[in-house]
């Protein structure tokens, strides 16, 4: 199999090349395969051959011309498979490497998730989304390139190009990987599979798909330029990428990291619907309210506060709402010095009087009217027998 795949097309071999395969540290997983062809594939092969220093490759995939699930249990260790698509993934040296039988891909549907059954490295790398993840490097033959597509001009000309005229059609999912890659590599489209943009209905898509998608987006350097090609190329309305990049900013912020996943406030944020995907609308709507309040009582704010979802809180604060961070750094800890019990012990029945006169003590807490313990059962009381 091996020597049918270096019948592809293939430069000759590159010892630089070779060298920055080896850091890699694939050694185990050659010894492993023994006899079964295993090919580095996909983005590392990418960034290699763009000159990206070894220890900079993120995960790794690897196509294998058999099992690739017994492979990845012989390397032992902890191990996720996916039997469906005969992948795994398993930890080599500290870097997380997927394992994948070489496949074809039918798709029942445009849309769909495809259908795949095992095939050759030649009918695998023909799947695949753009020319320049199209590209393969042979464990066993480090430093030569199979490049069957011709993905190595198209990384020295900076061009994303797909490899069939229905490839959108197929998997609309790839125009949204298309921006995110053009935004990470500074590439554009090549003229036709610009053209063939129209034919990618992401509305036949989940909306968890496009969601995820989206989510790989924001995680982006250049996420910014990736949301500016969708809306340029007719695939989503223009997002708010000022609040977006406001939210980001607050989450940076002390007293306000781990307020909330980063991404979905961000989508909330910029509101981009796609296909059938939109972020919910309400954290939004509760967000203009909050930025809306002027300054007042502190127990008035922080009822507003807590009364709203987390991302709310954070997307208010990105639009002006300078006020939440005394919210988030001192008012959300403020505590009473009495519970229930002490209200109950005080002849207040078990039951709404006493959540109603615990909320009126805090209040009063928040708003320095009272301090210490009897000064708080004094307002819970009262507010309690009033009721």
């Amino acid at each position: 199999m091996l020597r049918d795949a270096m019948s592809m097309p293939f430069e000759q071999p590159d010892p630089e090349l070779a060298a920055r395969m080896a850091a890699l540290g694939l050694d185990r997983i050659s010894a492993a395969a023994g006899e079964t062809p295993v090919y580095l594939v996909g983005g590392a092969v990418r960034d290699l051959l763009r000159g990206v220093a070894p220890e900079e490759i993120g995960n790794l995939d690897l196509a294998v011309e058999g099992d690739a699930i017994e492979l990845a249990r012989a390397l032992g260790g902890e191990l996720r498979e996916h039997e469906r698509f005969g992948t795994a993934t398993v930890s080599v040296g500290g870097r997380e490497v997927d394992l994948a039988r070489t496949r074809t891909e039918v798709y029942a549907r445009p849309g769909a998730l495809p259908e795949v059954e095992a095939a050759s490295l030649a009918e695998d790398l023909g799947r695949r989304d753009f020319t320049v993840n199209a590209i393969a490097v042979a464990l066993a033959a480090p430093g030569a390139v199979i490049d069957p597509h011709g993905g190595r001009l198209d990384l020295a000309a900076g061009l994303l190009r797909t490899l069939h005229r229905r490839s959108f059609e197929d998997d609309p999912t790839r125009a949204l990987r298309a921006a995110r890659y053009a935004a990470r590599l500074g590439f554009e489209l090549e003229a036709q599979t610009e053209a063939a943009l129209s034919e990618a209905d992401l509305a036949t898509v989940s909306p968890e798909r496009v969601e995820a998608e989206l989510v790989r987006l924001l995680g982006e350097d250049e996420w910014r330029r990736g949301f500016e090609l969708l809306a340029e190329w007719g695939l989503a309305p223009r997002a708010g990428l000022e609040l977006m990049e406001a939210v980001r900013e607050t989450l940076a912020r002390p007293g306000w990291r781990g307020t909330t996943d980063e991404a979905t406030a961000a989508l909330v944020a910029g509101a981009p619907a796609i296909g059938r995907y939109a972020p919910s609308a309400g954290p939004l709507e509760q967000a203009r309210e909050l930025a809306a309040l002027d300054e007042g009582p502190p127990s008035e704010l922080a009822a507003a506060a807590r009364e709203s979802a987390p991302v709310a809180l954070v997307i208010a604060r990105a639009m002006g709402a300078g006020w939440l961070d005394r919210y988030v750094e001192e008012w959300r800890d403020v505590r009473l010095e009495i519970d229930g019990e002490d209200l109950m012990a005080a002849g207040i029945e078990q039951g709404p009087a006493v959540g109603r006169g615990l909320a009126a003590a805090l209040a009063a807490r928040l708003d320095r009217q009272v301090q210490g313990r009897e000064g708080e059962l004094d307002v819970a009381l009262r507010a309690a027998r009033e009721g």
